[in-house]
């Protein structure tokens, strides 16, 4: 099968759990015996137009112009629509141009598509903006589609609430389970006698890192806490300072980016994940830490929160409060969730499931041909 990948971003160059979806999806694919071909945006103008790596091959474009934190690339637009010979085309995340692009590409009678949702709302932009978005210009892009991926029965629900009338396929998210386990060594980079809680995920807004340090910066001394952020991005500063505001820069180690493939000890080296988005798909992070041992607490979001509470605890977004409380009561007991989000992951989420399961739908769409 011969598989042309729309994404916006792809892992290494860009961090994410987005981004190393596709990656991962595409080198494993690749294993199979199948034919992939990555098209991608990047204004990286050190790297190559074009490449083969990991078994499948990458057409980068440059981008055009940025709305909203979109990269809009006339290059993308017309290598899609010169695209010819590929048996799927398989894009991901119904945000972005190049989506849009390829479900143009579909309505004009092109290739069969199939979109994977890694969650409905942007990180970067209101919420009101895109409950319009998903009632216009997004509902129009998953209806374009022949098959709509997504993680949870809740997320094929919340498509329907927006009159998304597609076929739609659950597909959980899975993570390596034989890289990310309790055992094994611990990252160094990691240095506190207490509980360590992690933070692990992009700077911006939509994340809510300032949650994580306010809640942080509640819990008593005795508790003895120390938060560890993992990750970069724009608010970076804003983060630190507020920590400092809050008297809390004692009880936080910024640590930027750190490799993927140094993930596992990361996690193994924590006592719990924190993560107060306002919006996510079903997060990597969250299956990596129980794949890991770790409970987790987040946000209160009704797609995940079945998911999070098997192994950890929710709370609605924005309340720091909550957050300090429900960290305290989790670190006080942590064996027990961890071991259920250990076993939750083993049972439904196994990377090597969702590839072939993914892998499965596509070559459908080619036999519907």
């Amino acid at each position: 099968m011969r598989i042309l990948r729309v994404a916006q971003n792809l892992y290494p160059e860009v961090p994410g759990g987005g981004a190393y979806h596709v990656h991962a999806m595409s080198r494993d694919q690749a294993s199979m015996g199948h034919e992939v071909t990555v098209l991608t945006v990047t204004d990286d103008e050190t790297l190559p137009r074009r490449e083969q790596r990991d078994g499948y091959r990458i057409v980068r474009r440059r981008p055009t112009a940025t709305v909203l934190g979109n990269e809009l690339s006339v290059g993308v637009a017309r290598f899609l629509r010169e695209a010819s010979g590929f048996d799927v085309v398989h894009a991901h995340s119904h945000l972005y141009f190049s989506t849009n692009v390829a479900a143009v590409k579909r309505r004009l009678g092109g290739t069969p598509l199939a979109i994977t949702n890694h969650g409905l709302y942007s990180q970067s932009a209101p919420e009101w903006m895109f409950e319009r978005y998903l009632a216009t210009l997004g509902r129009w892009t998953f209806d374009a589609a022949d098959v709509v991926f997504c993680y949870t029965e809740e997320d094929k629900d919340r498509l329907r609430e927006f009159g998304v009338g597609t076929d739609v396929a659950v597909v959980p998210n899975g993570v390596d389970t034989e890289r990310f386990t309790p055992e094994g060594p611990q990252s160094d980079k990691i240095d506190h006698d207490g509980p360590v809680i992690l933070f692990i995920g992009r700077l911006v807004e939509g994340k809510r890192p300032r949650d994580a340090i306010g809640a942080v910066a509640r819990l008593p001394a005795e508790v003895n806490a120390h938060l560890y952020v993992v990750g970069d991005g724009p608010l970076r500063e804003g983060v630190r300072s507020h920590a400092e505001s809050l008297g809390a820069i004692d009880r936080v180690t910024f640590l930027g980016r750190v490799p993927y493939d140094e993930m596992p000890a990361v996690y193994r080296a924590g006592d719990l994940l924190l993560l107060p988005s306002r919006a996510e798909g079903l997060p990597r992070t969250v299956l990596e830490a129980f794949a890991s041992g770790i409970p987790v607490v987040s946000s209160y979001l009704p797609h995940t929160a079945p998911i999070v509470e098997t192994g950890g605890e929710t709370v609605q977004v924005g309340d720091v409060e909550g957050y300090a409380a429900t960290l305290e009561r989790v670190l006080a007991d942590r064996s027990a969730p961890g071991e259920a989000g250990r076993q939750l992951v083993l049972d439904d989420h196994r990377w090597r499931d969702t590839t072939e399961a993914t892998t499965e739908r596509l070559e459908s769409l080619r036999g519907e041909q």
